[in-house]
């Protein structure tokens, strides 16, 4: 996600897709057509959904540095509120918005609009929802889901399996991060 991505639709996808191939297996492609994809994870983790909720609203100590504009996820921030950015400051005083809240409930509920990485030089737009629910026997269920639609040259097939497998190893780094170890960024 170092990269613009303004070479076209098929070279963003080899490049998100080189990026991706050393991250763990994707859960699923939930569906892939010629106007978009939706892509789905799940995790059990250890914790309360209020502290799973707490640890979502901080990606600077989860998300892969590797997949950032500025090559570090410590320059991440997320204001959880409607209106809310997750922006990543950059080096040269720039800055990069993400995402945008629309929906907060804590705890439970974080629904953000916008074009991931490569997919902002892309006409597409996302939804991205984190779903946190109390789990039997304790803990909580997380699930992710990214919804992208729009237009891609070369179609979503290439695109979602990378944004699949991208997310998937960020869903990890959450799991890392709130059920202990050290932060998933380097």
């Amino acid at each position: 996600m170092n990269e613009n991505c303004t070479m076209g639709a098929a070279a963003c996808a080899v490049a998100f897709s080189l990026i991706a191939m050393s991250r763990p297996a994707a859960a699923e492609v939930a569906s892939v057509g010629s106007n978009g994809f939706e892509v789905r994870e799940s995790a059990h983790l250890n914790a309360a959904p209020d502290k799973v909720y707490a640890g979502v609203l901080e990606p600077a100590n989860w998300w892969n540095s590797e997949h950032t504009f500025s090559g570090s996820a410590r320059n991440l921030t997320l204001e959880a509120r409607p209106g809310g950015c997750w922006c990543e400051k950059l080096k040269d005083g720039g800055s990069v918005e993400h995402l945008r809240v629309i929906y907060v409930s804590p705890g439970k509920v974080l629904r953000l609009r916008g074009a991931l990485g490569p997919f902002q030089s892309l006409p597409v737009d996302g939804v991205m929802t984190f779903v946190i629910k109390p789990a039997a026997g304790g803990g909580s269920e997380v699930s992710l889901t990214y919804a992208v639609g729009g237009y891609a040259k070369d179609g979503f097939d290439t695109l979602s399996k990378a944004a699949d497998e991208v997310l998937a190893a960020q869903l990890a780094g959450l799991k890392k991060f709130i059920d202990g170890g050290p932060a998933a960024t380097p």
